[in-house]
């Protein structure tokens, strides 16, 4: 998904056209900038657009501009605050950046602007995705030994991070792939990072880790305005990945295993079809499918958590429910041109047909599928069910639900809201000794 916050947000805060790279933003885009930014922030959609350059303005209109302000509302909680934009550098690129603070999220408005200060770039996105580097190094992993271990993608290497535990090996192998967005290998959200809670837990069990970049977080001006799809986002990548985990000296090459989060999870099924050397799968928070009626369904809790007028909020989904409709009725062959919340037509209809639980019917690797009981974004009752109704019975699937917890797998408020997602925590340790444990019962791959 394109999450979205970050989740299956980023889809609403990824609102990106490409801009090219530039000279850098001058006194006059910083004053375009700030004065757009309020503009739209104040609900004034026809001023905001008065100081784009001409191709931002035919996409970005004042219609457009209220819905995704709209739209945002809904997802990242009512508005509090605009701060003053900055110069920053993000991706080899000179940008501006400014916080934006709603009640349920922390994002940040990233502008460009062309040689006459002129926007020509303009997305939303999670605040913690664009802070400064910090001068100090992240501390180490205690008991275990991380390199560097770049991911080969056909846009450049995907900085990765190979954890083994401390000892000889060989050692099982867990590569991380994360949910919709574009995440960092910690697959950071606000102040959590569950891949690296996961790295650090599973190599005090014994098991070495592979997380990297997404390609859409590494490359993401590259990304923009292209037609990817969902295999270009997460498949592909991963396949490489895997593959890589599993020439690494100290790595039991038999003995690997992709360990798939939200969106990495609805497409490990997929990688497990087209790597059938792997010795497993592990499902986090796994739908069994996903599009734009997730998205739809996920606004509408979120809007009536919030206390919004069904009338309102069903204006503010009117734009999300037509691209959904749109999308029903696309022709895969010739898709419509354009974007669909913030992402192109072959994004969405590449995840159209395809049902992860249907594609995990057809393999004969074990798998194990684990269920936050907080979670409101892939819900116990409206995903995990479809989960339990093929494999309950299996002897090749374990499905485990844990009482509680978040999409993140930390604990969910009551009731489960967007703010769980920015609450500082750690991956509960019984989600990390279960995968250990599963893992470590699992014969080698043939």
């Amino acid at each position: 998904m394109v999450n979205r916050a970050k989740g299956m947000m980023t889809a609403l805060l990824g609102l990106t056209l490409a801009a090219p790279a530039g000279a850098k933003p001058a006194d006059a885009c910083r004053a375009h900038g700030q004065a757009a930014l309020e503009a739209w922030t104040q609900g004034h959609y026809d001023q905001a657009g008065r100081d784009f350059a001409p191709a931002m303005a035919a996409k970005l209109t004042p219609e457009m501009l209220r819905q995704v302000w709209g739209q945002l509302q809904v997802q990242a909680g009512s508005f509090k605050s605009l701060g003053t934009l900055v110069p920053r550098s993000l991706g080899g690129q000179d940008v501006l950046v400014a916080p934006l603070t709603f009640s349920s999220a922390s994002l940040a408005a990233v502008l460009h602007c062309d040689a006459q200060g002129r926007i020509d770039g303009f997305r939303v996105v999670p605040a913690a995705s664009v802070e400064p580097a910090a001068a100090a190094p992240e501390p180490a992993i205690p008991g275990a030994v991380s390199r560097a271990l770049p991911v080969p993608s056909p846009l450049g290497p995907l900085q990765g991070t190979l954890t083994l535990p401390e000892g000889e090996g060989p050692f099982p192998a867990v590569l991380l792939v994360a949910g919709s967005g574009p995440h960092d290998e910690d697959e950071t959200i606000g102040p959590n990072k569950p891949f690296r809670d996961l790295a650090e837990g599973l190599a005090k069990a014994g098991v070495a880790t592979l997380r990297y970049d997404k390609r859409t977080y590494a490359y993401a001006a590259q990304v923009a305005g292209k037609p990817i799809t969902v295999d270009d986002e997460v498949t592909d990548d991963a396949l490489a990945a895997a593959r890589l985990l599993a020439r690494q000296p100290g790595i039991d090459p038999h003995r690997v295993f992709v360990l798939g989060h939200s969106l990495g999870g609805l497409m490990a099924p997929r990688i497990g079809e087209r790597d059938p050397h792997l010795a497993g799968l592990i499902l986090l928070g796994t739908p069994a499918s996903f599009g734009l009626d997730t998205l739809v369904r996920q606004m509408r809790y979120i809007g009536h958590l919030q206390g919004t007028p069904t009338a309102e909020l069903d204006k503010e989904l009117a734009p999300v429910i037509d691209a959904r409709d749109a999308m029903a009725r696309a022709n895969p062959a010739k898709p419509p041109e354009g974007s669909f919340l913030n992402a192109p037509a072959s994004y969405w209809l590449s995840l159209r047909d395809y049902n992860a639980v249907t594609a995990a019917e057809s393999l004969h690797m074990p798998m194990l599928v684990l269920q936050g009981g907080g979670d409101y974004q892939v819900t116990p009752e409206g995903d995990f069910v479809h989960w339990q109704a093929a494999f309950a019975h299996s002897q090749r699937v374990r499905l485990k639900e844990y009482p509680g917890l978040s999409h993140l797998f930390m604990p969910a408020g009551q009731p489960p809201s967007p703010a769980d997602l920015y609450k500082p925590g750690h991956v509960d340790a019984r989600v990390v000794d279960d995968v250990a444990r599963w893992i470590k019962e699992q014969p080698a791959s043939s």
